[in-house]
């Protein structure tokens, strides 16, 4: 079996690399660079962009599945850039599939889709949380839009399923983490709200476990009980946001945060800044956004019902066994 990874560089692509090839699968990376962990792991790389039809066509030739990381993330960007990379990738993607009778598509897709501004999401499936109908920010609207096409896409020659795993986070991590620590040392941390609304994350094996599962489910069974459709993807285990914050920040050896924002003032310091980064010459993110403002204080956990029942996703990793993976690794890397 070959199987193709799009963005097998990244957190998520090359701990899903790891897993395929342990499981004695050839697997084929599709990113615009390479990556030498890849090269340690056997992994073949192809250096694609996936806006570029031609040559992703090109490189899943041969290919019996696909799972389709690749994408563009973040609270703040040029719309052009987000549109490119997640919807007219994926719309590449599929037609690629195509084109090569891939069997199978495992998409990537993530929570914010059903982010409805400051309303809870507590304890729902993902057929219970409708995607919404606007966004605050254009990386959930173009994910929307992606995902959309994914389910769409699916029928008798492909197989297509849409996880949104929550939060990914673990030994590896090189976007998560690595910024919240470096905002808790310069002291530029808060809590918005009082910190006790809770959140779901992912420990990186358990996102690596629901992918597998699902292309197991799949790929057995075209027309499994996943088939066309998305799932929330979590460790299960929702938990106040100030305790996954200072947990992660204490794990990295990192200043632990209490000061706090209420909402409201953080929702228009975000909104101040978004004009601000779109009527200047800023460089880098906006420290605030009303999206992000909105994910930091809202509760967002959900029902790993369905992903157990459909295709047997079981969180092996708790958040505390989690937690001890993380500072073993970062106590051995010397960070």
């Amino acid at each position: 079996m070959q199987v193709a990874v799009t963005g097998g560089g990244g957190f998520l692509g090359q701990a899903l690399c790891r897993a395929l090839v342990e499981r004695g699968i050839k697997v084929r990376s599709l990113s615009r660079n390479t990556y030498r962990p890849l090269a340690a792991m056997g992994v073949s790389q192809t250096q694609v962009d996936i806006g570029d039809f031609g040559g992703l066509s090109e490189a899943l030739r041969g290919v019996d599945a696909v799972f389709h990381v690749a994408a563009k993330a973040g609270a703040w960007g040029d719309f052009r850039d987000y549109f490119e990379a997640n919807v007219r990738g994926t719309r590449n993607v599929i037609a690629a599939c195509g084109m090569n009778g891939v069997r199978t598509l495992v998409h990537t897709s993530t929570p914010s889709v059903a982010h409805r501004g400051a309303v809870p999401v507590e304890g729902l499936s993902a057929e219970q949380a409708p995607v919404a109908t606007r966004f605050k920010a254009v990386y959930p609207a173009t994910k929307a839009v992606a995902e959309a096409a994914v389910l769409e896409a699916n029928g008798p020659d492909l197989a297509t399923v849409s996880l949104r795993p929550r939060l990914i986070w673990g030994p590896g991590d090189n976007h998560l983490l690595p910024r919240l620590a470096e905002r808790a040392r310069a002291g530029r941390l808060r809590l918005v709200g009082d910190g006790s609304n809770r959140i779901d994350t992912t420990y990186i094996d358990n996102a690596v476990s629901a992918h597998l599962a699902a292309f197991d489910a799949l790929h057995d069974r075209p027309r499994a009980k996943c088939a066309g459709k998305a799932y929330f993807i979590s460790n299960g285990e929702p938990k106040p946001v100030a305790d996954v914050i200072n947990s992660l920040l204490r794990a990295a050896g990192a200043p632990m945060v209490d000061k706090l924002m209420p909402y409201r003032a953080a929702y228009w310091l975000g909104a101040a800044c978004e004009r601000a980064w779109s009527w200047l010459p800023l460089s880098g993110e906006p420290p605030m956004t009303r999206f992000l403002a909105e994910q930091l204080a809202t509760p967002h956990w959900y029902d790993m019902g369905p992903a157990r029942s459909d295709f047997g996703y079981q969180p092996r990793v708790s958040f505390i066994e989690g937690l001890k993976k993380l500072g073993e690794s970062l106590r051995a890397a010397g960070r």
